[in-house]
Formats: structure tokens, sequence, C-alpha cells
């Protein structure tokens, strides 16, 4: 791992090599020292440069700037009734349907969900649905779930290999399951298998278990609470290993790996591993903008636990030393890896899977963590990680190269998951919205949510938005949300805006393309609701330091337009894959300058500009909703002169130090980053899920 990082930091310093003179070259539209070397979009951080004490007034009004908008009795009522005063010009669209380089698919799409969303509002609104949801919430509290559920193999083949734990799982319950491994089969991938002449060709055995949570974002793979993956004929190691993870809204944290050695609670162990930790991510912190996918993982790294999970080991021992049974210390064991120097091992007992042979494995949840039995043995032990309770586990799925011949399932609790709303929103006064202020509001921030997010709200409400700042109504949050697919989501979803009242329902159905209109709608809020200097986009996974974010914006000129984030240059879309982009929606071969979409800030004359240019059916789309506002910034800086404020403390990928903003962080780990911050006084990291 040291040398892969050693070897990122060499193509780190390369690539900038290339880059620095190209950064440094002449403009003549800038005055000052810096001013003379840098292109006109970037503007470069200047962590000294003295802060704004006071806040920044509305901008100046002329003739030849947008005009701030003032709040009029009717947006009032748009806010009173919790929902986005963007209007879709449908009429304008039918009459240019055919242009179609003026108007992409998405624009069709948009303007088929908006109809949609029309009709599903209207019905919601009417007193006969209303009438009827009184009566759902009394159905629900009498369902309940089965105490053990069993399936033969070709059952749960039949159900898409997936057993579903309705309730999911809690402390004592327990799943067994009994299966045989394939014997090992050449790799079809060509990158692994891909060999040197005279080679013989890669063989490979290994099955994935994971308990899921059945609850997904659109677009996005379920979260998964635990992933158990034995590799038979191993990997890179070139041993057998077994690897435990968990992944949240797609991104992985830090693996557990037992490779035949038993784990020790060795301070001296874990004083290395911390040493070499801070070492690698200190060499790869500024690389990570450059190499956002491979430093994608490391923004998780914040501490490595190597302690007993209710007494038992983490990982048990299936091999030996040469020099029989004396153990090297840790130190050296260490410094061995770093320098690639390998040790022969031989079996002591064996590896708990082998191919073509019966084996019952037993996954139960523990005080601390997950104990996973093989056999009857013992094999290994997964603590919990924040943000993954034990009822989240509503789902087990295995996969690969194994034949399942019976699961069981026991000691499941029997109660009502508690992901449903009612379990997840706290209905006390404390947690409601302030009204909007009558004066000056500096910065609004609009906050993408998802109609079954009821958790996610409801662990902003009580974190970062209870900062004084928004408390006090010199600043504004709200959520922006459009229609869920199922009818009794949009029905609590609307009992929630209207107790709250910080939930702004965008009426359209919710798509993953779609998002970029709850951008727009971001911005119509800010500038004609709110009538905000400035506008924060960020997601409903991100914590904020409000306070942080206030003083970056005030470090720009106030006669300036800024867009502020964590930027990315010269970024290309990829064409194959999951998130592919075709040519018909991004002909170009590079994006614009964008910031990260977990959480970036615009003047308010680009969110004016935006929202014009999109009743007017003007603007662009695009479904990635960063690039989109990368392209509208873009376009407005072509009139106007942007400033471009690059910081890598907006993290895209989880948390890091000092950071302004975090992203991928679970409704608990809102909470905790918000008590560190009280308590502590200063931003610290919840990194483990």
């Amino acid at each position: 791992m040291i040398q892969f990082l050693m070897g990122i930091l060499f193509l780190y310093l390369l690539f900038m090599s290339f880059e620095i003179p190209f950064v440094f070259k002449s403009d003549t539209g800038s005055v000052g020292f810096f001013a003379d070397t840098l292109p006109k979009h970037v503007l470069l951080e200047n962590e000294a440069e003295e802060l704004y004490t006071a806040s920044r007034p509305s901008k100046d009004t002329s003739a030849s700037t947008y005009q701030t908008f003032s709040r009029a009795p009717e947006r009032r009522m748009r806010e009173f009734k919790r929902v986005s005063g963007l209007f879709f010009n449908e009429s304008a669209l039918d009459d240019s349907e055919s242009n179609i380089d003026e108007f992409s698919v998405l624009h069709k799409i948009a303007k088929d969900a908006w109809s949609v969303g029309k009709k599903v509002w209207d019905e919601l609104e009417s007193a006969e649905t209303i009438s009827k949801t009184q009566i759902e919430p009394n159905k629900t509290k009498s369902e309940s779930c089965p105490h053990s559920i069993s399936l033969s193999g070709s059952d749960f083949v039949n159900r898409s290999h997936l057993m579903v734990l309705p309730c999911g799982l809690t402390l004592g319950s327990h799943v067994t399951v009994v299966g045989k491994p394939h014997w090992a089969h050449p790799e079809d991938d060509p990158k692994i298998a891909s060999l040197k002449e005279g080679e013989e060709a890669v063989l490979v055995s290994q099955f994935m278990m994971e308990l899921q949570g059945l609850k997904t974002v659109d677009g996005e793979d379920p979260p998964r609470i635990l992933h158990f993956n034995p590799r038979l004929k191993g990997d890179w190691s070139g041993r057998p290993v077994i690897e435990m993870n968990t992944c949240y809204r797609m991104q992985w944290g830090s693996a557990l790996r037992c490779e035949g050695w038993r784990s020790r609670a060795d301070e001296e162990t874990e004083a290395v591993v911390k040493k070499w930790i801070k070492l690698a991510f200190a060499c790869v912190e500024y690389a990570c903008i450059r190499l956002p996918d491979i430093c994608a993982e490391l923004c998780f790294i914040n501490d490595v636990v190597l302690c007993a999970v209710d007494g038992k080991v983490k990982c048990e021992k299936w091999i030996r030393d040469d020099d029989e049974h004396s153990e090297e210390s840790k130190a050296a064991w260490w410094l061995n890896r770093l320098i690639g120097r390998t040790k022969k091992v031989t079996v002591e007992w064996p590896y708990p899977f082998s191919e073509g042979n019966l084996f019952v494995l037993t996954i139960a949840a523990g005080l601390e963590g997950y104990h996973i039995t093989v056999d009857g043995r013992h094999v290994t032990s997964f603590p919990y990680r924040t943000g993954f309770a034990l009822e989240d586990a509503t789902g087990l799925s295995v996969n690969g190269n194994v034949d399942l011949h019976f699961l069981f399932a026991a000691s499941l609790p029997t109660s009502h998951p508690s992901f449903a709303p009612q379990k997840h929103l706290e209905m006390l006064t404390k947690w409601r919205a302030p009204p909007l202020p009558d004066g000056h509001v500096e910065l609004f921030i609009g906050i993408l949510s998802a109609g079954n997010h009821f958790a996610e709200r409801m662990a902003v409400r009580k974190s970062w938005m209870q900062h004084k700042l928004i408390t006090s109504s010199k600043v504004v949050a709200r959520f922006f949300v459009a229609l869920h697919g199922r009818k009794e989501v949009n029905l609590d979803l609307k009992k929630e805006a209207e107790y709250f009242g910080d939930i702004v329902i965008v009426p359209y159905m919710d798509a993953y393309d779609l998002v970029v209109l709850k951008t727009v709608a971001i911005c119509e809020y800010g500038v004609r609701t709110v009538a905000a200097n400035y506008i924060m986009k960020c997601d409903d996974d991100t914590f904020i330091r409000v306070d942080a974010v206030m003083k970056e914006a005030r470090k720009v000129r106030e006669d300036k337009n800024l867009y502020i984030g964590n930027m990315n240059y010269y970024h290309r879309p990829l064409r194959h894959g999951k998130w592919a982009v075709t040519y018909e929606e991004w002909p170009e071969e590079e994006y614009p300058p964008y910031a990260n979409g977990p959480g970036y800030i615009v003047s308010s004359d680009i969110a004016q500009f935006i929202v014009a240019d999109f009743e007017k059916h003007k603007l662009r789309l695009f479904k990635m909703e960063d690039v989109s506002m990368g392209m509208w910034v873009e376009k407005f800086n072509n009139s106007k002169p942007v400033e471009y404020v690059h910081s890598l403390k907006f993290c895209q990928f989880g948390c890091i130090e000092d950071y302004y903003t975090a992203h991928y962080q679970s409704p608990r780990q809102m909470v905790c980053m918000w008590d560190k911050l009280q308590n502590q006084g200063k931003p610290q990291c919840c990194n483990m899920r």
C-alpha cells in the first residue's frame, strides 16, 4: 500500500511539472503580483488574507447589472405552501421541439416529469386523498415481521439471490448459510487475466456475502452494511484471504483483510500503522484533486481500530512463519512490506473454505460487531461502523462462485423497521425552521434531498442547521425535494414539510437525470424568495461548517461575482461503464471548470442569470448537475468576469482535517460531527461508518 501511495505521489509531481508552466502563464486582464501569472478563470487561495469582519452588504443595483430581487407577498405565499416558484414554460418548448440543437432530449424528459408531477401534486392536495391517509398509520403499526426465515438454495436463486429481512437484525440475531464453493476457473476479466508469455492461466474462486440496506437512491446500489468476501485462490497477496468492508452511497470504507495472521491489539502495531497512514495521507492530500477516483477511498481513512470485538479477535490465524512460530515485531513486518520483502509461509490449519466441499457459515450480531464462524469455528469478527444500525440490514445477498443449499435466519426482530418515517422524524418544535427574516440574508443554502430521505433530513436538522447563524435567520437553509414514485412517501413528505417548514417541494417526478432541476429551483428560491447575496448548493449527506463557508465567501471583493468549491479542471467525460456519458449528451472532449456537487457557492447575479435563461428555455441542461453549473457559470463569465475559488476543504470524498464541507456522511456521522464541533470547538471527522 505504501509503495502504491509513493507511486501516486511520483505521478502527481511529474504531472505538476508539466502543468505549472501553463498555470503561470501571463494574463493581461489582471492586476497585482499573481495577476500577471494566473489564467483569468482561476483564483488561488490566500489563507493569509484578512477576512471581512462585517456582513457583506447587498450588491449595488445599477442599469448595467442584474438587480437583486426583493421579497414580494406572492413569493411569501409560495414559501408558505412549500412549493417551488420555478416556472416551467411548456408552451415555449412545444413551439421549439423541432430544434434539436437548442432543446435536448433531457428538456423533453423534464417536460414530461413536470407534467406528471403537477398531476400528482394536485392529487396530494385534494381533500379526498388527505382523508384517506388518516388510516394509514394505524394500519402500519399493526404489521409485524417473522421471527425466523428459511429458504432453500433454489428459492434463493428464484428471488434474485436475495433473502429479505423485513425488520432487519437485532442483538442476538444470526444468519446461517450452507453452501459449496465452485472449483477454480480461469479469470475472464481481461485486466486481471492479462499474462506474461509462458505463465499459466490465473485461476479464481471467490464469493461475496453481503448484508444490505434495501432503502436505495435512484441510480445507486444499496448500502452494504457488511461485505464478506472469501477469495479461495487469493488476490494480489498471493494467498487465500478474507476481505470485509462497508459501502455507503457507492463509496467503500477502509477494508479489513484477514490474510492468515492472528490479529493483535498491540500498541506498537497501532502506532506504526497510524504513523504510516498519516505519512501516506499527507503525501497524496494535494494529489486528490488530480486523481479523485484513486484517492476516493483514502479520504475515508482517519483512524485504525485494532482491538478485539466482544473479546474475539478480528482475524484468526491459519498460517505460520518459517522460523517455528517465532513472530517478528510488527515494526519489522511493516518495514518488510514497505521495501517489498516477502516471506514464504506454510499452512498451520486449513483456510476455512475449500473448493467442492460443503461449509456451514453463520453470522451472529453481537454487542460490538458481527461474528462469523465456519463449521463451528470462529474465523473473524467485524466491528460495527458508525452510520449502520442492526435494523438497517434488511437483506442478505450472496453472489459469486458458490452453490447454496440452505439459508436460515433466526432471532429476528418482529417490530416494524425503524426506517419508517414515523420512527425517524422527531416532531419537536425545536427542530422547526425559523421564519424568513424581513431584513438582510447573506447566504442561502439549498439542500438536495430525495423524498424518502427522512433520516438524512432529520440528521441535518439536528446537526449543522442548529448553527447560530441559521437559528438567528442570518443564514437560511431549505431542503429541495421532488415528488417520489410512491404515493405514501409523498403523503409523509407533505406532512413533514408542513410541520418543519424547511422543505421546498419541486413539483416534478424525481429521477437521477433530472437532479439538475432542483439546482435551478435552489437558484430561483435564493434570489426571488430569500434575496440572498450568495447561494450555496449541497446534498443531504453533506456536513457544512456554516461560519467557515461564510468566511471563504467574504474573501472575495463584494463587487466581484464568485464561484467557490472544490474545482475540477480539464476533466473528461467517461464514455464507458455505469456512469458513461454519450457523445449525444456531451459532444465536447472536456468539461468546463466546475465545482464538485456536494458543496459549492455562487453569487446572486449568477443564480439570477440561470433562472432567467431557464424560464426562456435558453439554459442548456445536462444530467450531471455540478457540470451543468460549471457550464452555466462559464457562459455567464463570457459577459461578466467571475472569480473561480478552489479549495480542497470542500471535500468531495468523505471528510478531511479542517474541512469546510464533508461529503458522504451518514445520519449518525452528521450528529457525531456536530457534537465534536460543539464540545471540542474544532472540526473533527467521524469517519468510521
